[in-house]
């Protein structure tokens, strides 16, 4: 009995210690985790990486994108691809796509003309009313594309504005020795703007397995600059032709720097014209009653002691 009970105790012991050592392996690799992690940035999971992002950017912005193109199905049809081109134009903002455009337009028109229906219909005539209305429906409906058209020119007066400088680094890198693609990368290292970034598209189009020529064709398309579009078509024909890389971008460069001095020679002949309504409507008032201020109470005095006295 005493030989059977030692012998349990023996089995009980020996189990616990088996349990402990077993234990203590599992949390080995753990405590080594924890070492390393104290040196090395452990990689995260894609559910951590999105739980980071802010509650607006993983919920409200996703459904809000997904209720304008639901909505973008039923509004007015349009050209779907020219539509594209000008968003492309516009530098795609917030990802949005040609539905979602169409019913950012359709959300706009209906809040607009709820809006003015609700205020106007309680202090106005129907007629008056009903015409306020449908100001406030075609107004919503208006804006999108007006915000669209200035997000286009402001692009384009940005890249056209970073153009002539690119356009010199590229040079200075191909003359350096560097190859064409290399020089495009060392500018989109340069900078950051919105030449850069079509730069960088081209880049990864080409790794991507498109030929040169295609890149620059929709780089030409996404921009709709008239340069860029000068610029791309004379490196192209200079890739057909084989023509040396670096003439071709010497004379870019100097063409993209007259033009540069001619835009500014405009804009600084134009100058006189804009001042003139300013002056006119705001600066020729205000000096007319400083100079003929002090004499306008005269000139009345003098008028009506002349009535008197007749």
């Amino acid at each position: 009995m005493t030989s059977m009970v030692m012998l349990l105790g023996l089995v009980l012991l020996v189990g616990v210690g088996m349990l402990i050592l077993g234990l203590l392996q599992t949390r080995q690799p753990d405590a080594i985790g924890e070492r390393l992690n104290q040196f090395t940035e452990r990689a995260m999971t894609l559910e951590e990486l999105e739980l980071q992002q802010p509650f607006y950017q993983r919920v409200i912005i996703p459904i809000f994108k997904s209720v304008l193109a639901t909505l973008g199905k039923y509004g007015p049809k349009q050209s779907a691809e020219r539509l594209r081109t000008n968003l492309q134009m516009a530098g795609n903002p917030g990802g949005i796509t040609p539905a979602m455009f169409v019913g950012l337009r359709v959300v706009l028109a209906l809040v607009l003309g709820v809006i003015m229906t609700l205020v106007t219909f309680r202090t106005m005539p129907l007629p008056q009313a009903l015409m306020y209305s449908s100001i406030g429906f075609i107004l919503g409906y208006m804006l999108p594309v007006m915000w669209l058209g200035r997000q286009i020119s402001g692009r384009k007066h940005a890249i056209q504005k970073a153009l002539p400088d690119a356009l010199d680094l590229l040079c200075i890198s191909v003359e350096a020795g560097l190859a064409f693609d290399l020089a495009l990368q060392r500018v989109t290292q340069k900078w950051d703007d919105e030449l850069s970034r079509e730069f960088k598209r081209v880049l990864s189009d080409v790794r991507l397995g498109r030929t040169r020529r295609e890149a620059l064709k929709d780089l030409a398309q996404r921009t709709g600059v008239e340069d860029v579009q000068t610029f791309t078509s004379a490196v192209i024909q200079a890739d057909q032709l084989g023509v040396s890389m670096s003439k071709i971008l010497r004379i870019q460069a100097d063409q993209m720097r007259v033009r540069r001095r001619q835009r500014a020679e405009a804009l600084a002949q134009q100058a006189p014209i804009k001042m003139l309504f300013p002056m006119v409507f705001l600066i020729f008032p205000a000096l007319f009653v400083v100079i003929l201020g002090p004499a306008v109470p005269r000139i009345m005095t003098s008028f009506g002691s002349g009535g008197v006295g007749g």
